[in-house]
């Protein structure tokens, strides 16, 4: 595994985010010696410029990511800049399939070709499905079944895939690991999730109530860092021990909703569309349980790594 004392550069891709900024800190602060390439598509909300990071606003192409392969000597590659499913049109699955899968394959190919010692790329437990028949407790080698009954998360699955793929062929020449966490919620997050919980227009369903494991952006953060000094090249969930149902979930951050029933769920899920994004795929996984079984990852950073449980997490969410 890689020493973090060996670690001088790296390539943070999704620096525009909420989770990679709160990343690239606790590395920084941590570790001083290291300097932190951030670049992303999307224009940053504040100043990224700080400490020992530097902030790139570029087009993920061939071209870019060789320029900045060469310019920079990265011993590491963290790959956040996976594109979500918040917007459905035709345009944004265009620009998703060509950042998520060949985007992608781009940067796995140039970090083997410029001899980076380690890639971490963050995919996300959604590639499971949230089906009637899933088992209590996921691990990593159950099937990806999330493009069954949501073909829009195609591109979300083949991405895992592709990595997970160049991961095994390629493990005797560089350390890679994929990691599936469950929701990520906190004040920097603004995924479907976040917005799920702290929205007034949020569906409901009375008839269903799915259990759920929530982390928090902090110690997915803190994964991320730990991962590259303690954690082997494989696949592995992340998630916390505990898990909460929905509504319990709901009434943690006192935001009131729509209680509608299970068979009017997708009318009510289209009403809402015309309030806030709301993705299709969403819709099973506030039906169905989607619990991920976190042994794998427990057993190289511990069993008492997390700093909050979900009813914690739902805490300070509701604080923001």
């Amino acid at each position: 595994m890689v020493d973090l004392k060996n670690i001088n550069n790296i390539l943070l891709i999704g620096m525009a985010g909420g989770l990679a900024q709160l990343t690239a800190n606790l590395i920084t602060i941590k570790h001083p010696h290291i300097k932190i390439l951030g670049v992303d598509s999307r224009k940053p909300t504040t100043d990224l410029d700080k400490n020992n990071i530097e902030f790139r606003r570029m087009r993920y192409t061939r071209g870019n990511f060789e320029k900045v392969f060469r310019e920079y000597k990265f011993d590491l590659v963290l790959h956040l800049g996976r594109m979500s499913h918040a917007n459905n049109d035709n345009a944004s699955l265009i620009k998703r399939l060509d950042l998520n899968l060949m985007g992608t394959s781009r940067i796995l190919d140039l970090a083997l070709k410029h001899n980076v010692k380690k890639v971490i790329i963050l995919s996300t437990y959604h590639v499971y499905g949230a089906l009637h028949d899933n088992p209590v407790f996921i691990d990593e080698n159950h099937p990806l079944r999330a493009s069954i009954r949501c073909p829009e998360l195609r591109d979300v699955v083949e991405m895992d895939q592709i990595c997970t793929n160049w991961m095994w062929k390629n493990k005797n020449e560089i350390e890679t690991i994929v990691l599936r966490p469950c929701s990520i919620i906190g004040p920097q997050i603004r995924n479907t999730m976040s917005q799920y919980l702290t929205t007034p227009y949020a569906p409901l369903p009375v008839d269903f109530n799915p259990m759920f494991q929530f982390l928090h952006e902090f110690d997915m953060g803190q994964v991320l860092m730990e991962s590259i000094s303690k954690v082997p090249t494989g696949i592995y969930n992340v998630a916390p021990d505990d898990v909460i149902s929905l509504k319990d979930a709901r009434r943690k951050t006192e935001v009131p909703s729509i209680p509608v029933p299970i068979f009017m769920l997708e009318q009510a899920a289209k009403v809402i569309k015309f309030i806030w994004s709301f993705p299709d795929y969403f819709i099973n996984y506030i039906k169905f349980s989607c619990i991920i079984d976190n042994n794998a990852l427990k057993k190289h950073i511990g069993d008492d790594f997390f700093r909050f449980n979900a009813r914690e997490s739902l805490e300070l969410l509701k604080m923001d």
